[in-house]
């Protein structure tokens, strides 16, 4: 029988359980407790663990199989999404502003009041932006930020985390940037996580949890590495 295993701030950083030890209820719940150390972070993503967890609850640690991924040289740029790209006066940028982005992305939703980015998991992915290791995509009208994501970088692997938008397309346009950048820094696969409408009709496609632990396996890399696209 599975059993969650919990974690200390004590625990080495490595010192997550085998992904086969994942619950079944709730799909995907592997661990919880220890911290969001930059070096538990690291570790997690390496072994193809995330964290997410609601406001008041520890630290809860996620290898959900299957796993909602989007290769680059998969993406589907609708029509409507290529218009937008080309009439609606949308410029992006990488890393111009990460914290004006988590903090978008950590906002409240009209379908929702909550938030599971919290100041906590916004001062850990700030500390994994200073390090080199996370990136932000930026969408904007004028000067004004309408839209974007974050995620971390190992290597040719980009661990997608959250995204928002305040005006009609702006994720999206983000996201097609986001694909841009992977293809010129040859970025193989982005992880989505888990699977959304929205994300599926850009692209997205379930794989098995052992078939992603393999690609980080081969692919991730253990020095920070920035996200680059050419002029």
């Amino acid at each position: 029988m599975k059993t969650l295993t919990w974690l200390s701030p004590k625990d080495a950083p490595e010192d997550f359980p085998p992904l086969e030890q994942a619950l079944e209820e709730p799909a995907g719940l592997l661990a919880a407790g220890g911290d969001l150390s930059a070096a538990r972070l690291l570790a997690a993503y390496r072994r193809s663990i995330f964290p997410w967890y609601s406001p008041g609850q520890p630290v809860l640690w996620w290898a959900p199989d299957p796993r909602e991924v989007l290769y680059p040289k998969e993406f589907r740029a609708s029509r409507s999404l290529q218009k937008a790209q080309r009439n609606r006066g949308y410029r992006t940028s990488i890393d111009h502003d990460f914290h004006g982005v988590i903090a978008g992305c950590a906002a409240p939703r009209a379908a929702s009041a909550g938030t599971w980015i919290t100041a906590d998991m916004r001062r850990a992915y700030a500390d994994l932006h200073r390090r080199g290791f996370a990136h932000s995509i930026e969408t904007y009208r004028g000067t004004e930020l309408v839209g974007g994501l974050y995620g971390v970088r190992l290597g040719a692997v980009f661990f997608g985390e959250s995204m928002f938008s305040r005006e009609r397309d702006a994720s999206k346009i983000a996201l097609a940037h986001l694909v841009e950048a992977c293809l010129m820094n040859d970025i193989v696969v982005i992880d989505c996580q888990l699977p959304s409408r929205h994300l599926k009709s850009l692209g997205s496609r379930p794989i098995s949890r052992a078939a992603f632990r393999a690609l980080v396996r081969d692919h991730a890399a253990p020095e920070a590495q920035p996200l680059r696209v050419s002029s």
